[in-house]
């Protein structure tokens, strides 16, 4: 979107309606971003060669074969770890980068030699609910909310990482606190392919507690993934946990390609 990513967008694709696909890769196109080659345009493998040879191959298959629509496109890559920092920091909304030996040979299903480096933020969230562990009804994690522009508070993730001797006492104090609606603006969604009816149960809270996170990656309106919680902040009013504390800034990732 706009060069902006969006994995939401992208997860639309998953659908068993070929014409549903093929309307959103019209609506929605996206673009292909290519960081290897395993098969020569002769159809040799070039897996046992190690990454530095099979990118120089990759190189030359792009010079030679893809186009200038800007639909696929290389990855860009480099041995310096000062342009490394750079792209790292530069906020245009991709959660890190991947450093690989070049030494290597592609290894099938594994991460030998390689390593995500993820950039990561915190975050002060309202409490605006929490689910029960599914056999027993002690706090398995908390629903995190964080203000929107309208003063609405959404749903925009969760954090799961409650120690196990904390869980009791943790579930006395939220109980106190169960009161409707809990988010007064995006809640906690519906039923879909990935969800269960007990995952869907949950339990809306006054938001008065005010719990610090960290994330690595926040996109498409939510934390895309799961967030460790650091610690309370009994100090600050919930009203002050905004959206205005993950917005990054508005760049187009792909002007890294």
């Amino acid at each position: 979107m706009e060069g902006r990513l969006s994995f939401d967008h992208l997860l639309m694709r998953i659908h068993p309606a070929p014409s549903r696909v093929l309307k959103l890769s019209t609506g929605t196109p996206c673009v292909f971003i290519v960081f290897d080659l395993l098969v020569s345009e002769k159809g040799k493998s070039l897996v046992e060669l190690p990454l530095r040879v099979r990118r120089e191959a990759l190189d030359k298959f792009a010079r030679k074969y893809l186009s200038d629509n800007g639909m696929v496109r290389l990855s860009p890559v480099t041995s310096d770890v000062t342009v490394a920092r750079k792209w790292f920091h530069m906020g245009v909304g991709l959660d890190g980068i991947m450093a690989k030996r070049d030494d290597l040979p592609y290894k099938t299903g594994e991460r030998t030699g390689m390593r995500k480096i993820k950039k990561l933020r915190s975050a002060d969230c309202a409490v605006g609910g929490f689910r029960y562990l599914e056999k027993k009804q002690l706090v398995g994690s908390l629903l995190l909310g964080l203000y929107d522009e309208k003063g609405l508070l959404d749903h925009v993730g969760f954090t799961s990482s409650i120690h196990a001797d904390e869980r009791q006492s943790l579930t006395d104090r939220l109980k106190k606190l169960i009161q409707r609606p809990g988010f007064t603006g995006k809640a906690p969604g519906g039923l879909s392919r990935w969800s269960t009816k007990h995952s869907l149960e949950w339990q809306p809270l006054k938001p008065l507690l005010v719990a610090e996170v960290q994330f690595d990656h926040f996109t498409g309106g939510r934390f895309r993934h799961g967030t460790k919680f650091l610690r309370w902040r009994p100090e600050k009013d919930s009203r002050e946990c905004t959206i205005l504390q993950v917005k990054r800034e508005n760049r187009s990732a792909l002007n890294l390609l």
